[in-house]
């Protein structure tokens, strides 16, 4: 068993090159644990909560009968859901401090909502799983770990929330973190930062909480702002799938412009998934396997050295390769794997429940194919990690481990190496409607 690493609170320090850029995170936890007061916590706090905006959640409050502002609002923005005081839908919600840009999303606390869960946090850096200091680690805590560990985020904060309702006591917080330690040690190896908080008062959200002196690590905000995005700290070989194959014919009267736009111009287009890319980089295409190096390097209409991260490029190469969309530029000496045939863990979306016989599709970055389900292998009971072997079926929400078989090849990676090479959707082939998300594991 993996011990899962909590940050003594003591050692936990600030370093003074904190992580700039974006990241994305997502809040998950049980109905009623505070996560969007929290959000609304952060936003207020931060000072990016427009003048309008915070006079209509202080009228909203007024309304109410509250005798403070009920932060709350700021993201519950449904109708259906401030009725009934819960998270439906994912929202998603943009704020910016000094250091760092962020992105969250507010993910339901419903299990019937799982795969709103899951969808916020396919594209998620960090996971903060909210708890309710009165009522501690729940099969929600554990299912919410769980489904980030499916999908690859090694970043967790453990944000135990209403301290205020259990008198800042410091056995209560030890107590959950013991809790939490116990189940998350089965898996793997994820980095916890564990922060005692209260959210209807601010107490380690943006503020350092004068009532719990023993707590000596960072406010939620400061750890926010120095953890590194999952492109930071995973650097990954070179994947650009083609999106398009950009073409410029001028002639028969028609005449360059004056943006000095060759007159004869073949780009390929796409966003890089992993990696780095500048000018006079041998690249390899995939499916054919040829090589050819980077003439020129273009984002938007400016022409950059080199790009990074997940920048959204044109390239030209100094070689003329059949390349079309779909296709791949790699590294050559660290290629993805060329396959017709995966294991993945899936977590099914739909309400109509899977159909083996029936044709699908996968979605795989640019790249889209026939696929058939060639064998259920297991599901898991998130709650217990028991599996089930060999389902005939799998309804909405399930959790299952699958053996597929591709019509034509895929370039993959394993999603624990590559987020974006090692994921797909699965499409049904009638309606054309998103069924499913996968995980490549093998």
């Amino acid at each position: 068993m993996n011990i899962v690493s909590i940050a003594p609170s003591n050692q936990h320090e600030i370093a003074d090159n904190a992580p700039s850029g974006l990241l994305r995170f997502i809040t998950a936890g049980s109905v009623d644990d505070g996560k969007s007061t929290l959000i609304g916590r952060l936003l207020h706090d931060t000072n990016n909560v427009a003048a309008d905006q915070l006079e209509a959640v202080r009228a909203h409050s007024r309304q109410r009968g509250l005798s403070e502002l009920d932060l709350s609002l700021l993201t519950d923005g449904l109708q259906a859901e401030r009725e009934q005081g819960i998270t439906i839908d994912v929202a998603y919600r943009y704020f910016s401090t000094e250091r760092r840009k962020f992105i969250i999303g507010d993910s339901p606390g419903h299990e019937q909502y799982t795969r709103n869960m899951v969808t916020a946090a396919s594209s998620a850096d960090l996971a903060i799983l909210l708890v309710d200091a009165r009522k501690g680690v729940v099969t929600q805590t554990r299912r919410h770990a769980y489904l980030a560990h499916l999908l690859g985020i090694q970043q967790w904060i453990l944000a135990i929330n209403k301290m205020d309702l259990m008198d800042w006591d410091e056995s209560v917080y030890r107590q959950i973190v013991d809790d939490f330690n116990a189940f998350a040690g089965q898996l793997g190896d994820p980095k916890i930062q564990a922060i005692p908080l209260s959210a209807l008062s601010g107490d380690n959200v943006v503020q350092a909480s004068a009532a719990m002196p023993w707590y000596q690590g960072p406010t939620l905000l400061r750890h926010l702002e120095q953890v590194p995005a999952r492109w930071q700290s995973s650097p990954s070989a070179l994947r650009l799938p083609v999106q398009r194959v950009a073409r410029i014919m001028l002639g028969n009267g028609a005449e360059q412009s004056a943006s000095g736009i060759d007159a004869e111009f073949r780009g390929y287009q796409g966003s890089l998934a992993s990696g780095t890319l500048q000018e006079g980089d041998l690249i390899m295409a995939l499916p054919s396997g040829r090589t050819a190096r980077v003439r020129s390097l273009q984002s938007a209409t400016r022409k950059v050295g080199r790009a990074e991260g997940q920048s959204a490029v044109v390239i030209t190469l100094d070689d003329e390769l059949d390349i079309s969309r779909g296709d791949m530029l790699v590294a050559p000496d660290h290629p993805p794997r060329v396959v017709k045939e995966v294991i993945a863990d899936l977590c099914w979306l739909a309400e109509e429940p899977l159909q083996p016989r029936r044709k699908y599709l996968i979605k795989h970055t640019t790249r889209t194919v026939n696929a058939l389900f060639a064998e259920l292998q297991h599901r898991i009971e998130v709650n217990s990690l028991v599996s089930e072997p060999h389902p005939e079926t799998a309804a909405m929400n399930d959790i299952l481990r699958v053996r597929i078989k591709l019509q034509q090849p895929l370039f993959v990676d394993l999603y624990a190496d590559n987020r974006i090479t090692g994921s797909f959707i699965v499409i049904d082939a009638s309606t054309h409607a998103t069924v499913a998300g996968g995980v490549i594991v093998s």
